[in-house]
């Protein structure tokens, strides 16, 4: 997805063995840089001075849901899509999530190797493509700035 370095993807669960089963499961199958945190807040504490392509969290934790986090982290970075991973079929929690974080997937546990690869690629697509689309916008931007600038010259001109 970016030229120079592979996709960062934070991940964040209060379950070690959770954290240790998709961070080994990334590292095999993926290029990703994976960087796991236990607490939501020491996750947030490194968003704050570092970049990510993707944020997955789990949806209960004691200090603080899932929910709550990634909404700090639609703060921080906005453009990054955000997944959810839950154990409860909570289909309405996750709806509302979706609305109200602007939640890019959910995810039930235990989550399909294959769908989980699937959704990530999904989401760091979806990154790529609005960083994309930001980059032609500042162009048309840029070039009608111009043709303005041309056309008080122009106008200056014959006036």
């Amino acid at each position: 997805m970016t030229d120079e370095q592979p996709p960062r993807i934070i991940l964040v669960d209060d379950e070690e063995i959770v954290l240790t089963s998709l961070s080994s499961f990334l590292r095999l199958e993926t290029e990703y840089e994976v960087v796991t945190f236990l607490k939501p807040q020491d996750a947030l504490t490194y968003l704050a001075d570092n970049h990510a392509d993707l944020i997955v969290s789990d949806y209960l934790m004691p200090e603080m849901d899932g929910i709550s986090f990634l909404a700090e982290c639609r703060k921080l970075h906005p453009e990054v899509p955000r997944i959810i991973l839950t154990g409860y079929a909570d289909k309405e929690n996750a709806i509302k999530a979706i609305n109200d974080v602007g939640l890019f997937q959910y995810i039930e546990k235990p989550w399909d190797n294959d769908d989980l690869l699937i959704i990530f690629r999904n989401g760091l697509e979806k990154l790529y493509l609005m960083k994309k689309l930001q980059q032609k916008i500042d162009e048309i931007n840029r070039a009608y700035g111009d043709l303005q600038g041309l056309h008080r010259e122009i106008v200056k001109t014959f006036v």
